[in-house]
C-alpha cells in the first residue's frame, strides 16, 4: 500500500474529497440516530445514562450477551395534518443499537434500568468481593 498525502486544505476539491472520503460518510452515518452516551464509574459499580428523548420505555431493548451490554430500541411515530383541502401525513423511524463491553467483575444477573425525562439510566453493579481469609497452619 502506498499513502500520498494531499495538498488540497481549501476550496471545492478539497470538499469535495473530504464530502466522498468514506471515512468521513461513514463517521457521519455511525453518529446520526446514535444517542449520546456517559458512563461513570460509582462506588457501587458503574451508571450509563443515554440521552433518548421522545421514547418509550416499553422501545428499549436491553441484553446481555457474552459479557456484553446492547441497547437498542426502535421509535416510529407518525404525524397527519389534515387542512379543508389537503391532508399530509409524515412519518418518522429511528433505530439504534449501542453494545458495551462488560468488565469481569460486574454483576449482570443485578443490572437494572430506569427510563426519566429523555435518559435512559442503568445501574451496572460489581460483584461484592469476598474479603480473603488467612488460613493459620499449625505446625507439628
Amino acid at each position: 500500500m502506498t499513502l500520498i498525502k494531499k495538498n488540497r486544505t481549501h476550496g471545492f476539491p478539497f470538499f469535495m474529497d473530504e464530502l466522498l472520503n468514506s471515512e468521513f460518510k461513514s463517521h457521519n452515518h455511525r453518529n446520526e440516530n446514535v444517542p449520546a452516551v456517559n458512563i461513570k464509574e460509582v462506588e457501587s459499580g458503574f451508571e450509563l445514562e443515554l440521552a433518548a428523548p421522545g421514547f418509550k420505555k416499553e422501545e428499549f431493548n436491553l441484553e446481555v450477551d457474552n459479557d456484553t451490554l446492547i441497547i437498542s430500541s426502535e421509535h416510529e411515530e407518525e404525524k397527519k395534518d389534515i387542512d379543508s383541502k389537503f391532508t399530509r401525513r409524515e412519518f418518522s423511524y429511528t433505530k439504534f443499537r449501542r453494545s458495551f463491553n462488560l468488565p469481569e467483575n460486574v454483576d449482570q444477573n443485578k443490572i437494572s434500568a430506569n427510563y426519566n425525562h429523555g435518559v435512559l439510566q442503568v445501574s451496572i453493579p460489581q460483584k461484592e468481593v469476598e474479603a480473603k481469609k488467612v488460613k493459620q497452619i499449625e505446625i507439628s
